[in-house]
């Protein structure tokens, strides 16, 4: 009985080990306009900085999207919810004449896998 009741909490133990997903940084990231879209008399620029290669087109989409709805805020931490991972960064929306830039800067990459990815700029 004592066997039976010890191998039931061992298993349960197991089961119900919740572990935090590591952090890892990266020092690397595309810079770039991603995207550019034409909207009655303007045009609006989408650009990304310190994105990850295979998530950038995506997340781009999504900023433009958010931007049309005017659900895009400017401001220290915005996430966009993208395919294959949620994106978490700085949002600057800067506007001249009949152009709209807008430039996000990623911070933190939380890949559906459970991988978390912080951007860390590079030291001398």
């Amino acid at each position: 009985m004592k066997k039976a009741f010890f191998s039931l909490l061992i298993i349960t133990s197991f089961a119900f080990n919740v572990v935090d997903p590591k952090i890892e940084t990266y020092s690397y990231g595309h810079n770039g306009m991603e995207f550019v879209a034409r909207e009655g008399k303007g045009m609006i620029i989408v650009s990304t900085y310190n994105s990850k290669m295979t998530i950038r087109q995506d997340i781009a989409y999504k900023i433009y999207q958010l931007y049309a709805n005017n659900n895009l805020n400017a401001g220290p931490k915005t996430t966009i919810c993208g395919d294959e991972a949620d994106v978490t960064g700085r949002c600057v929306i800067r506007k001249k004449d009949n152009l709209t830039s807008v430039d996000f800067y990623y911070e933190l990459v939380e890949w559906k896998s459970g991988l978390k990815e912080m951007y860390k700029k590079k030291t001398k």
